[in-house]
């Protein structure tokens, strides 16, 4: 059974910083590329951040300079720094896990910027 789940969410304000980890499991973690999308209310999904399997990364333009995503193979984990937050940045955030042997998600984690 794959499970992704997610921690670290909160409510921080402007300008602060968070860390979201997801940790996965009953998937061999290093072959999949992992991802951060996030859906703010009254909006659709979207990714704010991606890395392959080899550590390739790739970003929201809207993230850039800003967030950082890394994976620890060793831990089974995929995290998010996230610095500099914004209001515009509260949403829901979901780990992505992709890989040739299907796409899975977690339940996601609340992130709320606000003073």
């Amino acid at each position: 059974q794959v499970q992704l789940v997610e921690s670290g969410g909160g409510l921080v304000q402007p300008g602060g910083s968070l860390r979201l980890s997801c940790a996965a499991s009953g998937i061999i973690f290093s072959r999949y590329a992992m991802a951060w999308y996030r859906r703010a209310p009254g909006k659709q999904r979207e990714l704010v951040a991606s890395i392959t399997s080899i550590g390739t990364t790739n970003y929201a333009d809207s993230v850039k300079g800003r967030f950082t995503i890394s994976r620890d193979n060793a831990k089974n984990t995929v995290y998010l720094q996230m610095n500099t937050l914004k209001p515009d940045d509260t949403a829901v955030y979901y780990c992505n896990a992709g890989g040739v042997m299907g796409t899975y998600w977690g339940q996601g984690t609340q992130v709320t910027v606000s003073s």
